[in-house]
Parts: structure tokens; sequence; C-alpha cells
């Protein structure tokens, strides 16, 4: 309870001495392997080169925390607060508040479109948020809350294209907008956890938007891309195309069950199924799998148990149809969508699942297109751990 104190009148402290300056940026990912903490001030983006300088990082084993949802709150918000505060001590600041990125929350994405009139004047700032405002208020979410509205295109008397339509003039001006929402009871527990620990509840941000903004070159952002992001608890998708999201999905499966099934298949420990499938894994074939032999240690603490002796190509056959099944459940969440994906969009895997050997030649088969394997570039001055 001393670190909760403490944290609060940090916190109480900060909003004295920050006075009329511009707040620290502080993200919490939630995932179902490890949650971690970046700060970055609020200087530190740098708007030619689309990077950011972060300042303090860190991040501890998840807990609390399954396919991307709260199970159990006190294990979830001491998970947090451990994080953020390793990477306040790194940073040497304390933070307010944080922003969430999480693919839990059902996430799931709405198009709607509007069109408004002008008067005889330059397209303003208020045209645009007139615009926005009618084509939200035009959609109805209930049990949701919107997390982001993000503009697909503008047009300006009908001629489609226009980037920024400020200071041009026209009659009509009208929007697509895409509405990401996540489940309103989802949103209120990350907020309740965060309060758990005294901190400012800053927003969520949709983990397979930040992803594909990590790691989408621009190019594959406006020729069209689709970003596969396989984390351990959650297989996420962000879908772009002319520089827009165009849709975004979750589904909880991920690494944590290729780990599970490992347990499962070779009766041996979750521990062990997870070391087995880090130095051994693969979800595809090698030359030499069937004379080759794996150990695993046995369930239980009989002390005469010996080690599980299994071949190599055994692990190869549990991993490789959990590997498939869940890119072809992606495909076709992705076909039943309707979502706008260019039949000569690329497919881009990013997180730590896609690690694992074999995942992109599994994807190159599913999706029939070339495929290529993503790490986040935004922050290049980062160590090998948290890049």
């Amino acid at each position: 309870m001393s670190t909760l104190r403490d944290r609060q009148n940090a916190r109480d402290g900060l909003k004295v001495l920050a006075g009329g300056r511009q707040p620290l940026v502080a993200a919490v990912d939630i995932g179902a392997s490890k949650i971690g903490c970046f700060i970055m001030k609020p200087d530190g983006a740098n708007r030619d080169t689309r990077c950011i300088n972060v300042t303090g990082v860190a991040h501890v084993r998840s807990a609390g925390v399954r396919g991307g949802a709260i199970i159990n709150m006190d294990e979830a918000a001491h998970a947090i607060a451990q994080a953020v505060e390793r990477a306040e001590s790194m940073a040497g600041v304390n933070v307010g508040g944080v922003v969430i990125t999480t693919a839990g929350g059902q996430l799931a994405s709405h198009r709607t479109s509007t069109t408004i009139q002008l008067s005889g004047r330059p397209i303003s700032d208020h045209d645009l948020s007139r615009a926005l405002q009618l084509a939200v208020a035009q959609a109805r979410f209930l049990g949701r809350r919107p997390i982001h509205l993000l503009p697909i295109a503008w047009s300006v008397d009908g001629a489609r294209g226009v980037r920024d339509p400020r200071n041009m003039f026209g009659r009509q001006l009208s929007l697509d907008l895409l509405v990401v929402t996540m489940n309103e009871s989802a949103f209120q527990t990350l907020g309740h956890c965060l309060e758990l620990v005294h901190l400012q509840f800053d927003g969520v941000v949709a983990a397979p938007f930040a992803s594909a903004l990590a790691a989408l070159e621009d190019d594959e952002m406006d020729l069209g891309a689709v970003c596969i992001d396989m984390g351990g608890g959650s297989t996420s998708v962000a879908v772009f195309g002319d520089g827009s999201l165009l849709h975004v999905d979750s589904l909880a499966v991920g690494g944590s069950h290729v780990t599970a099934d490992i347990a499962r298949g070779l009766s041996t420990t979750t521990a062990g199924a997870e070391r087995i499938k880090t130095l051994h894994g693969s979800a595809i074939a090698s030359a030499n799998e069937d004379r080759e032999t794996i150990e695993a240690p046995p369930r239980g603490d009989d002390p005469g148990a010996g080690p599980v002796v299994a071949p190599r190509s055994l692990l190869k056959g549990i991993i490789a149809p959990r590997v498939e099944e869940t890119l072809e459940l992606v495909r076709e969440r992705l076909k039943a969508s309707g979502a706008p994906v260019d039949p000569a969009a690329s497919i881009v895997l990013t997180g730590g699942a896609s690690q694992l050997a074999g995942v992109r030649e599994v994807a190159v088969r599913v999706f029939d297109r070339p495929v290529r394997l993503a790490r986040p570039r935004r922050a290049p001055h980062l160590a090998e751990a948290a890049a």
C-alpha cells in the first residue's frame, strides 16, 4: 500500500510542478505475455522522419490478463504499476497518466459517410469538425466506446482523393470515416484498473493500429497492406490502403495456445513447452527431424520420473496445425467482414509469435501472396531487447 500512496503523492506533486507545461507521453501495452511501458518527452516525436525518442522503457511478465482481457484486477494493476515505475526510474520522471494499448475489448471497426454544405468561404477546421461530428452522430454504437475517429477519404464537390481539404473551395464536403470501437465494459475495466494504481486514464489505442504504424512502410500503407500482429494471447489485424486505416479486427488466439498444445501433446509443463518452442519449435519440416529427438521435463513432482523424449517431427506436427488454423481464421474473418483488402495488398507479420521458424512460409501458403516479417522501426535508438 505504501507504493500506491507514494504514486498518489508523486502524481499530486506533478500537477503542481507541471503548471502550464505540456505533460509527458506514457503508453502501457497490455498483453498476455508481457506488460510494457514506454515514456516519451513532449518533444520526442520527429515528424520529418516519423520516429520517436523514448526516454524510459520497461516491461514485466504479464499477470491478470488473458487474450487481451483483464481477468484479475489486482494482479493486472500490480503488473502495470511495476512496468510504469521501472520506466519512470529509467527516464528519471514521474508520469500522471497513461494511454493503454490493447488488442482486447472485442475491437471492431465501422465505416460511416456524410456530406455537409459549404458557404462561399475556404474550407476551415470548423467545417472538418462539423463533418466529423455529423458522421459520428449518424452511427449508433450500443454498448461500445469509440476509441478512434479516422478519416478514410475526403472529397470536395465529388472530387475524391483529397488528403487535406482545408483552404479549398467548394459547395459540398464529403467524408468517409472509420470509427474503431471497443466493448464499453472492457473500457471501464481498464479505467478502474488504472485508478487502483493512481494513474490517470488518458485513452486507448487499438493494438493492431499501433503495430501497423510501427511496422509498415509508407509505400505499404499507400498501396495496401494487411498487418497481422501475432501476440501471446491474441492475433490482431489492421488493413491499410491509400494511406488510411480501413479495418481492424482481433481474435483471442496467439502464441500461448501453441505453447498449451505442446504441453498437452508432450505431457510436459507449460514452462517446459515454452522453452522447447523457443529452442526447437518450427512450423515447417526440417531435414533430419525424424532422427532428432527433444527432451521435455515431466509434469508433477515425482523425483524418479525421467524426461519426456519425443522426435522433433512430433513437435512440428503440433505447431504447424495451430499456426495454420490461426492464419486461416484471420483470412476468413477478413473475407466475412467485407473489408476492402486490395487483391495485391502485401501481408506483413509482426509480434512475438511471428518470430517462430516457418510461420512466414505457412502464411505464404494460406494467403497465396508474398509475406514479410517486420519489427517496429519507429524508435531506431532502442536496444534490441526493447525494440
